[in-house]
């Protein structure tokens, strides 16, 4: 199996797939019109830009994010889906 290992303030994402609930409770996966902007934290850079610059992460593995709408790189290894955001990208960590 192959692994995404990030690089320099770069953090892997999967994202979170879009529940939609009915008036009466039922759920129903992977029916919104438009992608979630919510994802878990896959792996994380090391923080260290090609220049030498350290980044300070503030994101681990594992945590919940949300995400700018029109960024990233998506990419499909093992028929899994990930996107490459920069750590910028990542508005907040869901708690």
């Amino acid at each position: 199996m192959s692994k995404l290992v990030p690089l320099g303030d770069k953090v892997i994402l999967k994202q979170l797939e879009a529940e939609e609930t009915t008036a009466s409770g039922i759920v129903l996966p992977g029916q919104s019109k438009e992608k979630p902007q919510q994802a878990e934290v896959i792996a994380v850079g090391p923080g260290i830009l090609p220049d030498g610059k350290e980044v300070k992460m503030e994101v681990v593995a594992g945590d919940k994010v949300i995400y700018s709408k029109y960024t990233g790189t998506e990419v499909k290894l093992d028929d899994e889906e990930f996107i490459i955001v920069k750590q910028s990208d990542i508005l907040a960590i869901i708690k």
